[in-house]
């Protein structure tokens, strides 16, 4: 299980002295006094969980992308279509690094993620026609054409360790080969649980990237990013950002194949942990109550959305009718409430949030069970960025209402 830690500094001490060429653990500016409550908004905050995010996704993208080659073959549309996806979260990063250092630096780091991305189709290709060589030589070009180029591109702007960004990276190389084997082998229990250990490892990069980042150009990127406030920002944008992606992996698969697939089960079950572990950030803040309240709304909005899935599937529109109207009364409203009281936030607002969460997750599965993948594609990752405007606000708001762990 992967909790949110409402204490932890974020950035490692080790990842914060290959940043800042100290132990320090700021990146921009000292860390506030610890009597003093810390905030989670600063332009060096906003890099970490914009880094964060985009490689997060990254990872999605990519295993939608190869379950689709792996299933259809790269001509079949759903490939194209996250494919397609997936170049442009590489240039939203891209255009990250070019805020930070300019055009030449952005077009370099274009490149360099292309081709990181035709080398795992090359793989993929290689899992699904069984043949080794060409997996070996993707392997191959991934360590000299990506891996070694890529940290030594990274390593002159962010003054972090050449070596250590080599095995960061081929810890990325690694975990992302694991999810395409195991999809190739149709091993969906290990797959999800690979996906969800890779994505959680590309935030751990973000960090480090952030963190060297705001300490080359502070000018541009000036606040603190690793204090307790940020990191809870952070964890609720990764597991907010997981969660509709793992949604919408899992009604992909119900509507391909039913709600009795493996994948599906596989898909469902992430989705699940997914969700006690936000449960878990509640329950840290709030007491057991609370997190079992939150637990039993949170599983009871994913139930709603299998329903609504099934509707499609069958064209039953009584079945999806049924599922928004308890998606409405039994989720969003209740939720919203729960939330509010929580927070302070107001609930109206919570329950615009909420309802948009639905309408776009609602629109994805429109999207798939009419095989429309370059809507479909678009939809998600607009319902995903979406999941930011609920954790952000969320992260503040229980900023404020605790300020005295928010400290450091």
């Amino acid at each position: 299980m992967r909790t949110i830690k409402v204490l932890a500094v974020g950035i490692t001490a080790a990842f914060m002295a290959m940043a800042c060429g100290s132990g320090s653990t700021s990146t921009a500016t000292s860390s506030p006094s610890s009597t003093t409550a810390v905030m989670a908004d600063s332009k060096a905050a906003d890099l970490r969980v914009a880094l964060d995010n985009l490689l997060g996704e990254h990872i999605f993208l990519a295993a939608k992308a190869t379950g689709a080659a792996l299933r259809g073959g790269v001509k079949d549309p759903e490939f194209a279509a996250y494919g397609a996806k997936l170049g442009t979260n590489g240039t939203d990063l891209g255009a990250l690094i070019g805020v930070a250092y300019g055009t030449d630096a952005q077009n370099q780091f274009n490149a360099l993620w292309s081709a990181h991305n035709g080398f795992f189709v090359d793989y993929t290709v290689g899992v699904a026609t069984g043949d080794s060589a060409k997996k070996a030589a993707a392997v191959d070009n991934l360590k000299t054409k990506y891996i070694a180029p890529f940290a030594a591109f990274l390593a002159g702007p962010t003054g972090l360790p050449q070596n250590t960004l080599v095995d960061v990276l081929t810890a990325h190389v690694l975990d992302t080969a694991a999810v395409v084997d195991d999809q190739g082998a149709k091993n969906y229990t290990k797959a999800y649980a690979d996906l969800r250990t890779a994505y959680a490892q590309l935030y751990k990069i973000g960090d480090a990237l952030a963190g060297g980042i705001a300490a080359k150009v502070p000018a541009k990127f000036p606040g603190d990013a690793n204090n307790s406030a940020v990191q809870l920002r952070v964890s609720l944008n990764e597991l907010f950002q997981e969660h509709l992606y793992l949604a919408s992996m899992a009604t992909s698969a119900a509507l391909r194949y039913g709600a009795t697939d493996a994948e599906f089960k596989a898909a469902a079950g992430a989705l699940n942990t997914n969700g006690t572990d936000i449960g878990s950030a509640v329950g840290s803040l709030y007491g057991t109550d609370a997190q079992n309240q939150f637990n039993a709304l949170w599983s009871a909005h994913n139930g709603f959305f299998v329903d609504y899935t099934i509707g499609v599937a069958t064209k039953d529109a009584a079945k999806k009718s049924a599922a928004v109207d308890n998606l409405k009364t039994k989720y969003i409203t209740p939720f919203a409430a729960f939330l509010s009281g929580a927070t302070g936030v107001p609930q109206d607002a919570l329950a615009g949030l909420l309802t948009t969460h639905v309408l776009t997750t609602a629109a994805i599965v429109d999207d798939q069970g009419a095989k429309d993948f370059a809507k479909a594609s678009t939809d998600d990752r607009t319902a995903a960025h979406d999941m930011h405007m609920i954790a952000d606000p969320l992260g503040s708001a229980f900023v404020k209402k605790f300020p005295g762990k928010f400290t450091s």
